[in-house]
């Protein structure tokens, strides 16, 4: 897709088909129209297809950045059916000029993405350009450049966000381990300001990663320790990301419910976002030092597998008692996260689907945000809610700690209790955080949002790319903010 950003007046531009935004359901100002209105019982709601006059209206809500998105993705789902190569559209500006393209361009983007590569009967779209006047909907003044700005934002996000719906999206029997260390080497050959390194067993061990290891034990795929690199000259802080790559996991010996063990080629969510953030920073040259961590590996079962009852000595030192089986991701990000803290990050983050107790708290739409320092979830949350991305933050309670407790071991993979289980899986994970960084790591347990079995909103039927959105949006807010 094409975005051409015109400095003109939109009845100049030239293309098959115009988008007009309606603002308050009011029709009146479409006098060519009103006989279609009044046949298809239009009303201002949704959208409305004229063909005589290659006009397509979208319900526009607010100026919020979530319903610009919307619109557009709503128009664009309508429109690339049609036999068209072009389609003009005037700009929306909301309370920021830049989020505001960034918006438009998301929309377009997310309306446009569909993954259809098993099909036999594959369709695309002929709709490639499109054009986007300064006519604008309110009549405001606006700087030009910070519209291009925000268009190459838009661009880098939905590409970002892309990138890991493909991953996300992609089939447990192509999308091994080794086809994820592929990925990331792909990444660093494509762009000469990112470095990868893929680290074997043997490395592993000599790590002592026997958390990490002890979930791979009975894949027939070898483990992946992916390291991702992007570094500035003269960065201003240094941000580290892990993220949970689960290329499938069939909940070993605590074997998955058939019905539970669908979309489970989703929980390489966490280190798809991991792979699409640097993958962002990169294109957004940005002023930080940046590092993509990525545990990749199955939950398989078999003779060899890691059983309840067991004990296994992270890399931190943290003895475990493994009690399920099924709370593996958990395992494998103890070891990431230590391996992370060695790099002494200014900014800990972890991208995980962790836990199915968070959906059942927050929704299938919803991300939380756990950690220590309440400053610092604060200020990631309020970024968060203009990036598309929703969430919200979980508190720890040093009540539910008590709940991970172990009779034999430093700690228990699972709580001795139902309730609470995504704030005690965060708690978990901050059991391999060491008090220098304590009030630096950030645990986002995406498990709701990065896997959508209907389409909602603007997003389709699939992967989301949850995670990447509010993680770039709150890297620029550190570019911008810090000195």
């Amino acid at each position: 897709m094409i975005f051409n950003f015109k400095e003109e007046d939109i009845n100049s531009i030239n293309a098959d088909f115009e988008i007009i935004l309606i603002q308050n359901k009011n029709l009146n100002n479409f006098s060519q129209s009103q006989e279609l209105f009044k046949l298809s019982n239009y009303k201002g709601e949704g959208i409305c297809l004229d063909l005589q006059n290659k006009v397509l209206y979208s319900e526009l809500k607010s100026l919020d950045y979530e319903d610009i998105r919307l619109a557009f993705a709503n128009a664009y789902k309508a429109l690339k059916k049609l036999d068209i190569q072009s389609v003009k559209t005037k700009c929306v500006i909301g309370q920021c000029i830049v989020n505001s393209f960034n918006a438009m361009i998301q929309g377009f983007s997310f309306g446009a993405y569909e993954f259809n590569k098993y099909k036999k009967e594959q369709t695309s779209s002929s709709l490639k350009n499109i054009f986007i006047s300064k006519d604008e909907i309110n009549n405001k003044d606006y700087n030009i450049q910070e519209a291009y700005i925000g268009l190459n934002y838009g661009q880098v996000f939905s590409n970002a966000c892309d990138f890991a719906k493909n991953i996300v999206n992609e089939i447990p029997q192509i999308y091994t381990p080794v086809k994820m260390a592929e990925d990331a080497l792909n990444l660093s050959q494509n762009d000469s300001k990112i470095s990868c390194k893929i680290y074997e067993s043997d490395f592993l061990e000599q790590e002592k990663m026997q958390a990490f290891l002890a979930v791979n034990r009975a894949s027939v795929h070898p483990p992946k320790l992916i390291h991702l690199s992007y570094k500035p000259q003269n960065a201003k802080m240094k941000v580290v990301f892990v993220g949970k790559g689960l290329t499938y996991d069939s909940g070993g010996l605590s074997l998955k419910p058939a019905d539970y063990m669908l979309t489970m080629k989703s929980d390489k969510s966490g280190g798809a976002a991991a792979m699409a953030i640097i993958k962002g920073v990169s294109e957004l040259n940005l002023d930080i030092e940046v590092h993509s961590i990525i545990g990749a590996t199955e939950n398989m079962i078999g003779g060899n597998a890691y059983k309840p009852d067991d004990v296994l000595i992270s890399r931190e030192g943290v003895s475990i008692e493994v009690r399920n089986t099924d709370a593996e991701g958990r395992l494998v990000l103890a070891d990431c996260l230590s391996f992370a803290q060695d790099l002494k990050p200014d900014l800990l983050i972890d991208l995980a689907t962790l836990t199915g107790a968070c959906v059942v708290g927050l929704g299938e739409y919803t991300s939380a945000i756990m950690g220590n320092n309440e400053d610092l979830q604060n200020d990631f949350f309020k970024v968060s809610k203009k990036s598309g991305d929703l969430a919200t933050i979980l508190h720890f309670n040093p009540h539910l700690k008590e709940l991970i407790k172990s009779n034999i071991a430093d700690v228990s993979n699972t709580s001795s209790s139902r309730y609470g289980g995504a704030i005690t899986a965060g708690l978990f994970l901050n059991s391999f955080i060491r008090e220098e960084f304590k009030d630096k790591w950030l645990h986002l347990d995406i498990a709701g949002p990065a896997y959508l079995e209907k389409a909602w909103g603007y997003h389709s039927f699939g992967a989301t790319g949850a995670g990447v959105r509010m993680c770039l949006s709150y890297l620029l807010y550190l570019s911008r903010n810090k000195k």
